[in-house]
C-alpha cells in the first residue's frame, strides 16, 4: 500500500470529498492540515510543483492533483492499482 498524503484545510469540501473517496477504497491517509501546521503550505506549494489549490494528494512521492483528478482515477478503474 501506498504511503498517502493529504493536504486540506478546514471547512474544504473538495477535501472531505476526497478523504470518503480515500476511505471508501481503504486507503489509509496522513492528513496534513495547511491551515494549523506552520510550514505546511509552503511544503505543499513546493511538493505540487506550485500548485496552491486544495486539497493536494500524493502517494508516496508522486504528485496525484487534487479531487478531480483522484475521482477521475477512481471513476475510470485506475485507482485500486495505483493504491498498491
Amino acid at each position: 500500500m501506498k504511503n498517502i498524503i493529504i493536504y486540506t484545510s478546514p471547512f474544504c469540501n473538495y477535501c472531505d470529498a476526497a478523504k470518503r473517496l480515500l476511505t471508501r477504497n481503504n486507503a489509509p491517509f496522513k492528513e496534513i492540515d495547511i491551515a494549523t501546521i506552520d510550514g505546511a503550505i509552503d511544503e505543499m506549494i513546493k511538493k505540487a510543483n506550485g500548485k496552491r489549490t486544495i486539497p493536494q494528494i500524493f502517494f508516496d512521492d508522486q504528485h496525484i492533483g487534487g479531487y478531480d483528478e483522484i475521482r477521475a482515477l477512481e471513476k475510470e478503474n485506475k485507482l485500486q492499482e495505483m493504491l498498491k
